[in-house]
């Protein structure tokens, strides 16, 4: 494409798409033309493998919201979780809190009115804000140009959303943590503590509307070699009710959502840790300005930190 093209599109996607389509410091938004609809969730799913990010859940937004709402707001909407195991696997052998972005999120979408494709994922500084790794470590360096690398062959042409107004700084904890210690009845293991906890976990969360589409068990099946965890799961979250009204205005919040809670221990170390991104942090990241969505939005975090709470008493 020629230089005068290139600007052209920048700037039909800056106007056309609006502030709240704008990639921000910790949110990045990657767009191409796709009026020939070549470009489907379906191949970035496909280009992501291909490239090291495995993809485990890539997910019709459109057909749930049909089904549940009875409406639709993008012309496509998924939301997609990805990952990469080695990657992970050096990153929590210095910071445990690689968890909090494990797997990593992002939203495709598109929409009637225009003939782009997006991906939105979170930015090297947006990965690194959440889980307080240094933005110039190595291998958090590595994870950010593996993932740029995946959104160029999944979006051949694509560009990055010029950044937008710098997101509102929020007085809100970036992350929400607790602390417990697993009490072992006589002959029970750790481990079976830890599912004990995890299921009475899950049949919380269910009842309110949160859905897990995935799990991982990372010290069993990704770190292997790495002994320095008891156990280290994370889980893949979402609630509809609270994706839906946000996306509306916000496709992008697919970098955030589903979010991951990280539940670890150490070896030698009592302290059961859980953590996640906390989700009333969308208000200010995304600029959300409903009122009845960023209820909505609140809602589902104190929701989220008042189950763990009372688990963890």
């Amino acid at each position: 494409m020629k230089k005068f093209s290139m600007v052209f599109m920048g700037l039909f996607l800056v106007i056309g798409m609006g502030q709240s389509f704008a990639s921000t410091a910790n949110n990045q938004i990657f767009s191409v033309d796709n009026v020939n609809g070549k470009i489907t969730a379906k191949s970035v799913e496909k280009a992501f493998n291909e490239s090291g990010m495995q993809v485990d859940v890539n997910n019709n937004m459109n057909s749930i919201f049909e089904k549940r709402y009875k409406k639709v707001y993008h012309k496509s909407y998924n939301l997609a979780i990805f990952r990469n195991n080695e990657l992970v696997t050096k990153l929590a052998k210095k910071y445990p809190t690689i968890g909090l972005i494990t797997p990593l999120s992002m939203s495709i979408y598109s929409d009637d009115a225009k003939n782009t494709i997006n991906v939105s994922t979170l930015s090297l500084e947006g990965m690194a804000r959440i889980t307080k790794i240094p933005a110039t470590d190595p291998d958090l360096i590595a994870y950010a140009k593996l993932l740029d690398a995946a959104l160029h062959k999944a979006l051949p042409n694509g560009k990055y959303l010029p950044k937008g107004k710098s997101t509102k700084e929020s007085d809100k904890k970036l992350t929400t943590d607790f602390t417990t210690e697993f009490e072992l009845e006589d002959g029970m293991t750790i481990i079976e503590a830890k599912e004990s906890f995890e299921e009475e976990f899950a049949g919380e969360i269910g009842p309110v509307g949160f859905l897990v589409p995935k799990l991982y068990k990372l010290q069993e099946n990704v770190f292997k070699k790495n002994g320095d965890y008891d156990f280290y799961d994370t889980y893949s979250i979402i609630r509809f009710n609270v994706i839906f009204p946000v996306s509306k205005n916000h496709p992008d919040a697919g970098s955030y959502a589903p979010f991951s809670l990280a539940i670890y221990k150490k070896k030698g170390d009592d302290t059961v840790h859980i953590s996640y991104p906390s989700i009333d942090n969308w208000i200010d990241d995304l600029g959300i300005t409903d009122k009845a969505v960023i209820a909505e939005v609140k809602k589902t975090q104190d929701m989220m930190s008042g189950i763990l709470a009372e688990l963890t008493e």
